[in-house]
């Protein structure tokens, strides 16, 4: 009977033990599945964002080098535009602060202004304003020509408000067309900076 309640035991007791061992295994077996699945999926996601990050950086240096190329090409066009500009600058100053106080061309620009000014009307009744400091000057050199203007419909007078060039309007009218270094510099610019830019830069 002992021996019987021994075998059974032992037996029991093998069979606990062979249950035990096939479950330790199966779950070993399930824990290293599971650890691969993680190890494969933590290595697909660095990937991933590896992948990204590359293509991020391309991303920023592509859109950089645009930038880059963009900036260089501004910067370019400005420089050019800014020795054009001095050198209209330089080879009309001079011209014109003489032009622009010199009788005879302010005369000629009086004269066509009033032939130009309104064709329509059969009498141009203007007032041209000129510098006061050059009043001598400009009315010996108009005493000649003074019928001239005249006959033309313009009237002279003289202000300290005017340093260079002159002021045209109506005679009876309340604004007047400034012709200053600045308004004629302003002009010439705008007529050489194609032709300038052209010979430096062509």
């Amino acid at each position: 009977m002992e021996n019987k309640l021994k075998e059974l035991t032992d037996k029991l007791y093998g069979e606990g033990l062979e249950k035990g061992r096939v479950e330790a295994e199966r779950l070993v077996t399930e824990a290293e599945a599971k650890a691969k699945q993680i190890v494969a999926e933590a290595e697909s996601k660095a990937a991933q964002i590896v992948k990204q990050a590359e293509a991020k950086a391309a991303d920023i240096e592509k859109n950089s080098m645009t930038e880059i190329a963009l900036a260089g090409k501004q910067a370019v066009a400005t420089i050019k535009s800014e020795i054009a500009d001095l050198i209209i600058a330089k080879s009309t100053d001079a011209a014109l602060k003489g032009a622009t106080l010199d009788a005879d061309f302010i005369k000629s620009m009086l004269l066509a202004i009033a032939a130009n000014w309104n064709a329509d009307a059969s009498k141009t009744e203007l007032k041209a304003i000129l510098p006061e400091a050059c009043e001598k000057e400009f009315a010996a050199k108009f005493g000649a020509s003074a019928g001239e203007l005249l006959a033309a419909g313009i009237e002279i007078g003289y202000s300290k408000d005017v340093r260079t060039g002159f002021k045209i309007g109506e005679k009876n009218g309340g604004y007047y067309i400034a012709f200053t270094d600045e308004s004629f510099a302003a002009l010439l610019q705008q007529y050489l900076r194609d032709k300038v830019s052209h010979l430096l830069f062509a």
